[in-house]
């Protein structure tokens, strides 16, 4: 039987349930796709291959876990992820990482699962993700560890927090002596189960999708030179190089100026778009083009107590604000006066209103929330999705994805990143991440018409899955019943709409499968011809689509 290990009474919240209570004990080889396989109780790693379209060959055993899981009390679910068509990461969840070489996958000749690299790496842990790459000659293998770590200082919460370990295994070679070694181990720690979380193929980034943000945990040397950084940057923002006021008429800069400068040190020189003002033999102080045209022959320039420069602009068209000085410069601080602030204001009245919703009776009245139902709204309003640089450690990118849910993830094309799958109003879209293209980052590729309405009353589902040619999407739920939903396709026959009086193009199926096992669904797997689904005994395959 599948290695299902149940939830002990100390994981008793809501992410141990998300990270390991809804694990899924089925693995799909993307590599080869009509390949499947889990970890049973004698910590053997099976696979179950399909062969002429239906028949599954018996589930062949290509490893063992060297380790007695009975032994250990506090394991988790031994994890497998599949990095390349030749190499294997798997935990046997007890904390200790395996790296595998696994040949060509999916052929029994070719398959030969070999150890190059064994370690305990602390505390149990399941493998979220992993890729395989080449980088300057080298072969490394970067893997995404999961944990759900007890926070002593979270007196408030739930009393655990989230860790993402990102280790990279590099291949070393030492006097003709290859083998495979720790290179980098980074960690990320959060308040909730990410959604989704991959390595780009490249190494070089993450991608999280997670409710709470995550963070990476620095050690002290680090922390005490963002710190100075940090303080750095802050000294600069709080001196401008310049302040100016404007009205309609006419622009006003002052510049401070170091006490021993003259009037005789101080060039300004007007232009009818331009300015430049140096002190002394030095680099410009200001310099650039003007947001707008000035009358350059009445601009003027004076000193004030000895310590700053007052310059005037004369706006040649009157009237019109100047958002910025000088175009691109960030250097200085406009200065409003409080008339024109009360002006800018009143001009915007009539845009807000006193009363939350004036005119209820209004043809378009906004979104009512009481329109929703109970299955529309989902706990956790808002996630984001963030890539991180590998490099810095720090955030490129943040994508609130408000109140777009996340609804599963699928390999469409095993050499990228996994997809994800959003709720859309009441479609689902499936999303593309593309690491290496930052003008696309994040491309559209499908979509599952009403899906996101549809899943959202299915209170029991466990699992969500779409075949990797987008034909189909399904759920399942923790017992028994499977859902099928096709993607619309054209009618061989005629069809009518008797309400509307039109003909009907093209219909969407939806199909359902009940199985026949009194067993809690462990996996769930779809490729574009079939879905796998996994209970504790039986391994069912429900054809969808005919073979090519």
């Amino acid at each position: 039987a599948v290695a299902e290990v149940k939830l002990r009474d100390d994981q008793y919240t809501l992410d141990h349930m998300r990270a390991f209570g809804m694990y899924n004990y089925l693995h799909l080889d993307s590599w080869y796709q009509d390949n499947v396989y889990y970890v049973d109780q004698f910590g053997r790693v099976m696979n179950v291959s399909v062969t002429l379209d239906t028949a599954l060959q018996k589930p062949r055993e290509v490893f063992r876990l060297p380790t007695d899981l009975t032994a250990y009390d506090n394991r988790l679910c031994a994890s497998v992820h599949f990095s390349s068509s030749t190499w294997v990461t798997l935990s046997d969840g007890t904390g200790r990482l395996f790296l595998i070489k696994s040949g060509k996958r999916g052929n029994s000749a070719s398959e030969k699962w070999e150890i190059v690299f064994n370690e305990e790496l602390g505390s149990p842990f399941i493998i979220a993700h992993s890729v395989s790459f080449v980088k300057s000659d080298t072969h490394s293998v970067a893997v995404l560890l999961l944990r759900v770590e007890k926070d002593e200082l979270d007196t408030k919460g739930s009393g655990f927090h989230i860790t993402l370990e990102w280790v990279t295994i590099a291949e070393i070679s030492k006097e003709g002596d290859h083998r495979y070694e720790i290179f980098k181990r980074r960690v990320l720690q959060g308040k909730s189960v990410p959604h989704y979380a991959a390595i780009e193929p490249s190494g070089d980034g993450l991608m999280i999708v997670s409710y709470k943000p995550f963070k990476f945990m620095q050690d002290e040397d680090n922390k005490l030179e963002e710190e100075n950084d940090d303080a750095k940057a802050t000294n600069e923002k709080k001196d401008p190089l310049y302040y100016w006021q404007q009205t309609e008429d006419d622009v006003t800069i002052t510049v401070h100026i170091p006490q021993d400068i003259t009037k005789d040190d101080i060039k300004v020189h007007f232009s009818p778009d331009d300015i430049c003002v140096t002190l002394k033999d030095q680099p410009p102080l200001m310099e650039g083009k003007l947001y707008s045209s000035v009358d350059h022959e009445s601009c003027a320039w004076i000193i004030k107590d000895n310590k700053s420069l007052e310059i005037s602009l004369i706006k040649k068209s009157e009237g019109p604000r100047w958002p910025e000085l000088i175009i691109g410069d960030t250097r200085g601080e406009f200065i409003m006066d409080s008339s024109q602030g009360s002006e800018i204001a009143e001009s915007l009245m009539h845009l807000t209103s006193e009363v939350m919703n004036p005119n209820p009776e209004k043809e378009n009245p906004p979104c009512n929330a009481q329109e929703l139902e109970e299955c529309d709204a989902f706990l956790e309003d808002s996630a984001s999705l963030c890539r991180f640089d590998g490099d810095t450690l720090k955030v490129t990118h943040v994508i609130n994805l408000g109140s777009n849910q996340y609804l599963f993830s699928v390999v469409v094309d095993p050499r990228e990143m996994p997809c994800f799958c959003l709720r859309h109003d009441v479609d689902a879209l499936l999303w593309q991440p593309h690491s290496d293209q930052p003008e696309n980052m994040w491309e559209h590729i499908a979509t599952f018409n009403a899906l996101g309405y549809v899943q959202a009353s299915k209170q029991d589902k466990k699992f969500m899955a779409c075949a990797p040619d987008y034909s189909y999407a399904a759920l399942c739920e923790c017992l028994r019943r499977v859902f099928i939903y096709r993607q619309p396709t054209p009618l061989s026959t005629v069809l009518y709409n008797r309400k509307e009086g039109r003909q009907v193009g093209q219909v969407a199926k939806q199909l359902v499968a009940t199985l026949e096992a009194n067993d809690p669904i462990l996996g769930f797997q779809a490729t574009s011809e079939r879905l796998f689904v996994l209970t504790t005994k039986t391994l069912f395959l429900i054809k969808v689509n005919p073979g090519n």
